[in-house]
């Protein structure tokens, strides 16, 4: 069975998503994601567009305004369930490996 696409999202389609909360550019975007991981995590322009053209065509995010090459974006209501859906899985990862990892955290101070 084919696994469907976008399930889980990487570190980069979450901050992507994440910072189309609010309508945004492409430049825009780029910045928002490194603000929002305090510069852990940096998308190229290559990876940026091409996952804004996967984004948009599954319909989960959506081209707001287009001035000559700058194209903003929003998250649409499917593309907000599916960020959702991710964050509570994630943390139900971190819940559940709590037990585990705290306790081996602990014995390493």
């Amino acid at each position: 069975m084919a696994r469907e696409q976008f399930q889980n999202l990487s570190e980069q389609m979450y901050y992507i998503l994440l910072s189309l909360w609010e309508e945004q550019c492409g430049a825009d975007i780029s910045r928002r994601v490194i603000e929002l991981s305090r510069g852990r995590v940096r998308i190229g322009p290559g990876t940026l567009y091409t996952l804004l053209g996967r984004f948009e065509e599954q319909k989960i995010i959506r081209q707001t305004v287009c001035e000559g090459r700058k194209r903003y974006y929003i998250i649409t209501e499917k593309g907000r369930q599916m960020l959702i859906t991710e964050y509570r899985r994630l943390q139900a990862l971190v819940r559940e490996g709590a037990p585990y990892l705290e306790k081996e955290e602990n014995q390493n101070e």
